[in-house]
């Protein structure tokens, strides 16, 4: 496996263990720029891990992995300053207004002075918080929130975006809404990385790695892994390919 032009994220090999537990077993797949990329697993999973490793928070234990070109054992900081991170606990500001919180940020992400003006009305825009931008952030509704902290992961226009869960614990209504919002953003270039642990959500992603106690299980578009995981079963859906799957991996 090699990767090709396309490829703004490449993992071979990729480990990571905790003393004689294995997180992540030798796993490898690459995206695409601009697609949107899911990445499908129960708690306990894999997934955080995964990620985590992806943007240079932790240092693989072996293997392989480059994010828009730079290795993420040798080069951190770099992966760091060419990515969005938007974790499972996302810290925003909550005595902090929206505007106040993306100002903190804008700091945060060193952007230069003279681009916050801008900045500000674009993620204001973007995120359609501009008309409660003046209100505490606790005082807004969960949805709304996590736009925000969205929002803050994109101040500094990075190439890739990861979402680690970004819609655990959050109403259906909330779920399909920020899903419109993640492919307008696709839509205009950004590659999109997402964890996730609900089925239904892989209807959005163009290709998805399926990862089970560390390793993976299947890798393809959601149809391709349908279709090979349940032949002849033009009813079966991802939570039957899983099962097979997970099936055929037990016997």
């Amino acid at each position: 496996m090699t990767p090709s032009s396309d490829d703004v994220i490449f993992v071979k090999d990729l480990e990571k263990r905790f003393g004689d537990f294995v997180a992540v077993d030798r796993i490898s797949f690459s995206v695409r720029k601009g697609e949107i990329f899911g990445f499908l697993g129960s708690n306990g999973s894999g997934k955080s891990t995964t990620i985590r490793m992806l943007c240079g928070i932790i240092t693989p234990t072996s293997g392989q992995g480059f994010v828009a070109g730079h290795d993420i054992t040798t080069q951190p900081e770099e992966v760091k300053h060419a990515i969005g991170y938007m974790s499972q606990k996302f810290s925003l500001y909550e005595d902090l207004t929206p505007f106040e919180n993306i100002r903190f940020f804008l700091g945060l992400y060193s952007v230069p002075q003279h681009v916050w003006k801008e900045r500000i009305e674009w993620i204001l825009d973007m995120t359609r918080l501009g008309e409660v931008k003046d209100r505490l952030t606790k005082e807004l509704p969960q949805g709304w929130r996590q736009r925000l902290a969205l929002g803050c992961a994109m101040l500094h226009k990075p190439e890739i975006l990861f979402l680690d869960e970004p819609t655990s614990g959050v109403d259906p209504i909330t779920r399909r809404h920020f899903w419109e919002f993640i492919r307008e953003l696709a839509e205009g270039g950004i590659t999109v990385f997402v964890t996730t642990h609900y089925m239904d959500e892989t209807r959005n992603c163009g290709r998805i790695v399926m990862i089970n106690l560390g390793t993976i299980v299947a890798q393809g578009s959601p149809a391709e892994i349908v279709a090979s995981a349940c032949p002849g079963r033009p009813d079966a859906d991802l939570n039957d390919a899983f099962i097979t799957l997970m099936e055929r991996r037990q016997a």
